[in-house]
């Protein structure tokens, strides 16, 4: 197996490169870097910058104004904007839901929906969760019972990241209670401008307000916004669950992160000594990395199997599991080195009242905001289920 770029592939990584260096504005960087909240127009703006190169969509083909790009290709970018700070794209219209129309959805729903996913001027959201379905997503209770040429939807979805910024969401909903659960969910289009709809936000222990709460009362919504046919949402929605995890376990923010830990444990001390030379966090920074760079082999593994056509299978979920696992650590050691700075959340002090960089103001903030790696993308439990099944079929 062989675990080196090839030499077309290390001349993508260096086009890469050059063209985050040219073009990535140096204020969103900075942003990203110092681990500060990124507003929808920074998010926008990065958007547009990579769209106007042809560089939005990674997991589109090129005949939808994707890159046309193959697994390997879209790792090495991923991971290069990580490690440039550029800011993160959200997955929900670029990674979920297009390549989910361009396996289920009608040419008009292609036509309609695709070129205001790269232009940005369609926002998305996405409608899963429930207050009694999370892990156990099939016990979803949001009905859509149809009345001639629409579907009346009513329930409530939850945990709805971005939704505040969102202008149209895709959703599971129930519309038959024969059989299995799985087999009466289908996958529905809303504009969220629609009469009926609500949405609140759910406040945060880090204080920010990211995700929400969204209530359908009696939503009219047009047949034709039904993705698939009617009950193949639990088929549909497991497709996209594949393309939620892409780069879930984010190595390249790792590996980032490692690096903001190194500068900032030369910077500080504890019992006279530096942070960098303290026994107890030198130990634990080791052991980190070392469990870093198994994941990034690990990672190198999948790509050296993608070359072949491989699926990634249990390693996928290994990533996923394993990723997250070592971010939320990084973060755990970067905040106990900071010590009581690490304390207040940002919104408490001024920059001035720090006795360490600015950026430790966002480490409890981005420590409590962690916690939900673990959760989404599909559980770390779920993912052990998974790995088990794998290896005990052999």
């Amino acid at each position: 197996m062989d675990l080196e770029f090839t030499p077309e592939e290390r001349a993508f990584r260096d086009e890469v490169r050059a063209f985050l260096k040219e073009k990535l504005p140096d204020e969103l960087a900075e942003k990203v870097s110092a681990g500060k909240e990124l507003t929808k127009e920074d998010l926008l703006r990065w958007q547009s910058i990579l769209h106007e190169r042809g560089w939005l969509a990674a997991t589109w083909p090129r005949e939808y104004g994707g890159t046309g790009w193959n697994a390997v290709e879209r790792h090495i970018f991923a991971e290069e904007c990580a490690l440039h700070s550029a800011p993160r794209l959200l997955p929900f219209g670029l990674n979920m839901l297009g390549p989910v129309l361009f396996k289920f959805g009608t040419e008009e729903q292609k036509r309609d929906i695709l070129p205001g996913i790269l232009d940005g001027s369609d926002w998305w959201c996405q409608g899963y969760s429930e207050p009694g379905a999370g892990s156990d997503l099939a016990s979803l209770k949001t009905r859509a019972v149809r009345d001639g040429d629409h579907y009346i939807v009513n329930g409530q979805k939850t945990w709805t990241t971005l939704g505040q910024h969102a202008n149209r969401i895709f959703c599971l909903v129930r519309t038959s209670t024969q059989g299995k659960p799985q087999e009466g969910i289908s996958f529905l289009l809303m504009d969220l401008n629609t009469p009926g709809i609500e949405m609140r936000p759910i406040r945060l222990i880090e204080g920010g307000s990211e995700v929400n709460e969204v209530f359908f009362t009696d939503v009219r919504v047009p047949v034709s916004n039904l993705v698939g046919e009617e009950n193949q949402g639990w088929t549909i929605a497991k497709y996209l669950l594949t393309h939620e995890r892409t780069n879930i376990a984010g190595t390249g923010f790792s590996i980032k992160d490692m690096e903001r830990y190194h500068r900032l444990s030369r910077q500080i001390t504890r019992d006279g000594k530096r942070i960098a030379d303290h026994p107890v966090y030198a130990t634990r920074a080791a052991e980190i990395e070392a469990e870093l760079e198994a994941m990034r082999i690990t990672n190198l593994r999948m790509l050296a199997n993608a070359r072949e056509g491989a699926a990634g299978g249990r390693e996928s979920s290994m990533l996923k599991l394993k990723g997250t696992q070592v971010r939320q650590a990084i973060q755990d050691l970067y905040r106990s080195a900071l010590g009581h700075n690490a304390a207040p959340m940002a919104s408490e002090l001024s920059e001035n009242e720090l006795a360490v960089p600015v950026e430790a103001a966002r480490a409890a903030p981005v420590y409590f905001n962690h916690r939900k790696l673990s959760i989404y993308g599909g559980s770390n439990e779920i993912q052990r289920n998974i790995v088990a099944k794998e290896l005990f079929r052999g």
